[in-house]
Protein backbone atom coordinates (compact mmCIF):
# COMPACT_ATOMS: atom_id res chain seq x y z
CA UNK A 1 0.00 0.00 0.00
CA UNK A 2 1.61 3.49 -1.32
CA UNK A 3 2.22 5.44 2.02
CA UNK A 4 -0.18 9.29 1.53
CA UNK A 5 1.97 11.94 0.52
CA UNK A 6 3.32 14.62 3.68
CA UNK A 7 3.75 17.95 2.08
CA UNK A 8 6.15 19.60 4.55
CA UNK A 9 6.65 23.37 5.40
CA UNK A 10 8.35 25.37 2.86
CA UNK A 11 7.90 29.26 4.31
CA UNK A 12 7.82 28.40 7.98
CA UNK A 13 10.70 30.67 9.42
CA UNK A 14 10.39 33.08 6.77
CA UNK A 15 6.99 34.12 5.65
CA UNK A 16 5.23 33.07 8.83
CA UNK A 17 6.66 32.48 12.18
CA UNK A 18 8.04 28.74 12.48
CA UNK A 19 7.62 28.16 16.53
CA UNK A 20 4.07 27.07 17.11
CA UNK A 21 2.87 29.19 20.54
CA UNK A 22 4.26 32.58 18.34
CA UNK A 23 2.41 31.29 14.80
CA UNK A 24 -0.63 30.95 17.23
CA UNK A 25 -0.09 34.15 19.10
CA UNK A 26 0.45 36.19 15.69
CA UNK A 27 -2.40 34.31 13.71
CA UNK A 28 -4.92 34.83 16.65
CA UNK A 29 -3.93 38.47 16.92
CA UNK A 30 -4.22 38.92 13.09
CA UNK A 31 -8.14 37.65 13.61
CA UNK A 32 -8.79 39.32 16.19
CA UNK A 33 -7.82 43.00 15.40
CA UNK A 34 -10.35 43.48 12.54
CA UNK A 35 -13.71 45.58 13.13
CA UNK A 36 -15.72 43.99 15.77
CA UNK A 37 -19.28 45.24 14.78
CA UNK A 38 -18.82 43.35 11.89
CA UNK A 39 -19.92 39.46 11.77
CA UNK A 40 -19.33 36.28 9.39
CA UNK A 41 -20.74 36.36 6.05
CA UNK A 42 -23.25 33.69 6.22
CA UNK A 43 -23.61 32.96 2.59
CA UNK A 44 -19.88 33.39 1.72
CA UNK A 45 -19.04 31.12 -1.52
CA UNK A 46 -15.45 32.23 -1.84
CA UNK A 47 -13.03 35.10 -1.35
CA UNK A 48 -9.72 36.37 -2.47
CA UNK A 49 -6.83 36.62 -0.09
CA UNK A 50 -3.37 37.76 -0.25
CA UNK A 51 -0.07 35.43 0.92
CA UNK A 52 2.86 37.90 1.61
CA UNK A 53 4.38 37.62 4.54
CA UNK A 54 2.31 37.71 7.75
CA UNK A 55 3.42 41.33 8.48
CA UNK A 56 2.84 42.65 5.25
CA UNK A 57 -0.47 41.17 4.34
CA UNK A 58 -1.46 39.38 7.36
CA UNK A 59 -3.95 42.16 8.29
CA UNK A 60 -5.64 41.67 5.23
CA UNK A 61 -5.67 38.04 5.24
CA UNK A 62 -7.00 38.47 9.30
CA UNK A 63 -10.15 40.57 7.82
CA UNK A 64 -10.77 37.62 4.85
CA UNK A 65 -10.26 34.51 7.70
CA UNK A 66 -12.43 36.30 10.51
CA UNK A 67 -15.33 36.75 8.06
CA UNK A 68 -15.88 33.61 6.42
CA UNK A 69 -17.86 30.68 8.02
CA UNK A 70 -16.34 27.52 9.04
CA UNK A 71 -16.86 25.14 6.37
CA UNK A 72 -15.49 21.02 6.81
CA UNK A 73 -13.55 21.04 3.33
CA UNK A 74 -12.09 24.32 1.46
CA UNK A 75 -10.69 24.39 -2.12
CA UNK A 76 -7.30 26.40 -1.73
CA UNK A 77 -6.35 27.91 -5.43
CA UNK A 78 -2.72 29.39 -5.75
CA UNK A 79 -0.75 30.71 -8.39
CA UNK A 80 2.21 28.79 -9.03
CA UNK A 81 5.58 31.34 -8.33
CA UNK A 82 8.07 28.41 -8.47
CA UNK A 83 7.16 27.39 -12.76
CA UNK A 84 7.54 23.57 -11.42
CA UNK A 85 5.24 20.60 -12.35
CA UNK A 86 1.88 21.07 -14.38
CA UNK A 87 0.12 24.12 -15.42
CA UNK A 88 -2.93 23.06 -13.29
CA UNK A 89 -1.52 20.35 -10.37
CA UNK A 90 -3.66 19.44 -7.76
CA UNK A 91 -3.11 16.65 -5.12
CA UNK A 92 -5.43 14.59 -3.96
CA UNK A 93 -4.16 12.39 -0.98
CA UNK A 94 -2.39 12.90 1.88
CA UNK A 95 -1.34 15.68 4.34
CA UNK A 96 0.18 18.99 4.56
CA UNK A 97 2.00 19.78 7.57
CA UNK A 98 2.61 23.57 9.21
CA UNK A 99 3.94 24.31 12.55
CA UNK A 100 0.40 24.18 13.92
CA UNK A 101 -0.23 20.53 12.89
CA UNK A 102 -1.70 18.54 10.30
CA UNK A 103 -4.24 18.94 7.72
CA UNK A 104 -5.76 16.55 5.69
CA UNK A 105 -6.24 16.87 1.97
CA UNK A 106 -9.82 16.23 1.00
CA UNK A 107 -9.61 12.69 -1.14
CA UNK A 108 -13.34 12.85 -2.34
CA UNK A 109 -13.47 16.49 -3.27
CA UNK A 110 -10.25 16.03 -4.57
CA UNK A 111 -11.13 13.05 -6.41
CA UNK A 112 -14.68 14.89 -7.69
CA UNK A 113 -12.79 17.59 -9.39
CA UNK A 114 -10.70 15.53 -10.96
CA UNK A 115 -13.76 13.90 -13.32
CA UNK A 116 -15.16 17.39 -13.61
CA UNK A 117 -12.13 18.92 -14.89
CA UNK A 118 -9.88 16.71 -16.80
CA UNK A 119 -7.83 19.76 -17.26
CA UNK A 120 -6.16 18.82 -13.20
CA UNK A 121 -3.29 17.09 -13.40
CA UNK A 122 -1.88 15.16 -10.14
CA UNK A 123 1.17 16.65 -9.76
CA UNK A 124 3.06 17.22 -5.95
CA UNK A 125 6.15 19.04 -7.59
CA UNK A 126 4.45 22.31 -8.10
CA UNK A 127 2.99 22.57 -4.63
CA UNK A 128 6.53 21.83 -2.64
CA UNK A 129 8.15 24.97 -2.25
CA UNK A 130 5.22 27.16 -3.31
CA UNK A 131 4.13 29.88 -0.51
CA UNK A 132 1.05 31.10 -1.62
CA UNK A 133 -1.22 28.06 -0.28
CA UNK A 134 0.70 27.14 2.64
CA UNK A 135 0.55 30.73 4.22
CA UNK A 136 -3.26 30.15 4.35
CA UNK A 137 -3.67 27.26 6.40
CA UNK A 138 -2.77 28.68 10.12
CA UNK A 139 -5.13 31.00 9.77
CA UNK A 140 -7.35 27.91 9.22
CA UNK A 141 -6.21 26.08 11.92
CA UNK A 142 -6.58 28.71 13.77
CA UNK A 143 -10.27 30.26 13.04
CA UNK A 144 -11.87 26.70 12.04
CA UNK A 145 -9.51 24.10 13.78
CA UNK A 146 -10.43 20.42 12.08
CA UNK A 147 -10.50 20.58 8.50
CA UNK A 148 -9.50 19.59 5.21
CA UNK A 149 -8.79 20.89 1.80
CA UNK A 150 -8.02 20.36 -1.75
CA UNK A 151 -4.77 21.90 -2.92
CA UNK A 152 -4.49 23.81 -6.62
CA UNK A 153 -1.95 25.43 -8.18
CA UNK A 154 -2.28 26.90 -11.07
CA UNK A 155 0.98 27.85 -13.65
CA UNK A 156 -1.53 28.46 -16.46
CA UNK A 157 -3.04 32.17 -18.49
CA UNK A 158 -5.11 31.28 -20.74
CA UNK A 159 -8.98 31.94 -20.23
CA UNK A 160 -10.27 29.34 -21.32
CA UNK A 161 -8.90 27.02 -19.06
CA UNK A 162 -9.51 29.23 -16.07
CA UNK A 163 -13.33 29.18 -17.19
CA UNK A 164 -13.59 25.43 -17.37
CA UNK A 165 -11.69 24.86 -13.51
CA UNK A 166 -14.07 27.09 -12.64
CA UNK A 167 -17.38 25.28 -14.20
CA UNK A 168 -15.75 21.94 -12.84
CA UNK A 169 -15.27 23.50 -8.98
CA UNK A 170 -18.95 24.29 -9.78
CA UNK A 171 -20.11 21.47 -10.84
CA UNK A 172 -18.00 19.45 -8.09
CA UNK A 173 -19.46 21.29 -5.51
CA UNK A 174 -23.45 20.91 -6.50
CA UNK A 175 -22.88 17.55 -6.85
CA UNK A 176 -21.14 17.47 -3.13
CA UNK A 177 -23.06 16.98 0.25
CA UNK A 178 -20.33 18.35 1.93
CA UNK A 179 -20.17 22.44 2.14
CA UNK A 180 -16.62 23.74 0.79
CA UNK A 181 -15.93 26.84 -0.11
CA UNK A 182 -13.11 28.67 -2.19
CA UNK A 183 -10.29 30.35 -1.31
CA UNK A 184 -8.47 32.10 -4.10
CA UNK A 185 -4.75 33.44 -3.29
CA UNK A 186 -3.62 36.49 -4.62
CA UNK A 187 -1.62 39.47 -4.23
CA UNK A 188 -2.83 42.47 -5.99
CA UNK A 189 -0.24 44.77 -8.38
CA UNK A 190 3.25 44.78 -8.27
CA UNK A 191 6.34 46.77 -7.35
CA UNK A 192 5.14 50.05 -8.93
CA UNK A 193 4.59 53.22 -6.20
CA UNK A 194 1.71 53.12 -3.62
CA UNK A 195 -0.52 55.45 -5.74
CA UNK A 196 -0.10 53.45 -9.26
CA UNK A 197 -0.85 50.67 -7.48
CA UNK A 198 -3.80 51.68 -6.00
CA UNK A 199 -5.21 53.28 -9.60
CA UNK A 200 -4.19 49.90 -11.06
CA UNK A 201 -6.09 47.54 -7.94
CA UNK A 202 -9.25 49.55 -7.92
CA UNK A 203 -9.53 48.94 -11.80
CA UNK A 204 -8.98 45.15 -11.22
CA UNK A 205 -10.99 45.08 -7.45
CA UNK A 206 -14.29 46.47 -9.85
CA UNK A 207 -14.44 43.64 -12.11
CA UNK A 208 -14.27 41.52 -9.18
CA UNK A 209 -17.04 43.28 -7.33
CA UNK A 210 -19.13 43.17 -10.74
CA UNK A 211 -18.46 39.66 -10.48
CA UNK A 212 -16.89 39.67 -14.02
CA UNK A 213 -14.68 37.14 -14.23
CA UNK A 214 -13.73 38.06 -18.21
CA UNK A 215 -14.10 41.73 -16.93
CA UNK A 216 -10.89 41.11 -14.78
CA UNK A 217 -8.76 38.89 -17.21
CA UNK A 218 -9.59 41.72 -19.91
CA UNK A 219 -8.17 44.82 -17.34
CA UNK A 220 -5.64 43.01 -16.20
CA UNK A 221 -4.42 42.40 -19.53
CA UNK A 222 -5.09 45.88 -21.08
CA UNK A 223 -3.74 47.93 -18.00
CA UNK A 224 -0.48 45.90 -17.18
CA UNK A 225 -2.03 44.98 -13.78
CA UNK A 226 0.44 42.13 -12.38
CA UNK A 227 -2.05 40.12 -9.98
CA UNK A 228 -0.47 37.12 -9.41
CA UNK A 229 -3.38 35.23 -8.35
CA UNK A 230 -5.63 36.58 -11.18
CA UNK A 231 -5.88 32.71 -12.28
CA UNK A 232 -7.06 31.69 -9.27
CA UNK A 233 -9.34 34.68 -8.87
CA UNK A 234 -11.14 33.72 -11.99
CA UNK A 235 -11.75 30.29 -11.53
CA UNK A 236 -13.03 31.00 -8.07
CA UNK A 237 -15.65 34.07 -9.72
CA UNK A 238 -16.41 31.75 -12.43
CA UNK A 239 -17.67 28.81 -9.82
CA UNK A 240 -19.17 31.17 -7.40
CA UNK A 241 -21.79 32.79 -10.20
CA UNK A 242 -22.69 29.00 -11.28
CA UNK A 243 -23.17 28.52 -7.78
CA UNK A 244 -25.62 31.93 -7.36
CA UNK A 245 -23.01 34.38 -6.15
CA UNK A 246 -24.78 37.83 -6.05
CA UNK A 247 -22.19 40.07 -4.38
CA UNK A 248 -18.26 40.77 -3.30
CA UNK A 249 -17.43 42.75 -0.71
CA UNK A 250 -13.72 44.26 -0.10
CA UNK A 251 -13.35 43.76 3.85
CA UNK A 252 -9.82 45.09 3.85
CA UNK A 253 -7.27 46.60 1.26
CA UNK A 254 -3.66 47.80 1.73
CA UNK A 255 -0.09 47.91 0.48
CA UNK A 256 3.06 46.85 1.28
CA UNK A 257 3.54 50.62 2.05
CA UNK A 258 1.09 50.74 5.09
CA UNK A 259 4.15 48.31 7.05
CA UNK A 260 7.39 49.55 5.71
CA UNK A 261 6.89 52.98 4.97
CA UNK A 262 8.35 52.95 1.27
CA UNK A 263 5.80 54.43 -0.98
CA UNK A 264 8.46 54.14 -3.78
CA UNK A 265 7.90 50.05 -5.06
CA UNK A 266 4.54 48.59 -2.94
CA UNK A 267 2.91 44.81 -3.55
CA UNK A 268 -1.35 45.77 -3.23
CA UNK A 269 -3.50 43.25 -1.07
CA UNK A 270 -7.06 42.80 -1.18
CA UNK A 271 -9.17 40.76 0.92
CA UNK A 272 -12.64 40.12 -0.87
CA UNK A 273 -15.71 37.74 0.15
CA UNK A 274 -18.08 36.54 -2.16
CA UNK A 275 -21.05 35.67 -1.33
Amino acid sequence: MQTPAIRRPAVAGRFYPAKPEVLSKQVDHLLASQETDVGEIAGALGCIVPHAGYIYSGPVAGAVFQRLPARPSYIIICPNHTGRGAPLAIMSKGEWLTPLGAVSIDADLAQGLGRACHLLMEDAKAHADEHALEVQLPFLQRRVGAFRFVPIALGVSGYDALEALGQGIARTLKASSTPALIVASSDMNHYESDDVTRRKDALAIDQIKALDPKGLYTVIRREDISMCGYGPAIAMLTAAKELGATRAEVVRYATSADASGDRSAVVGYAGIVVS
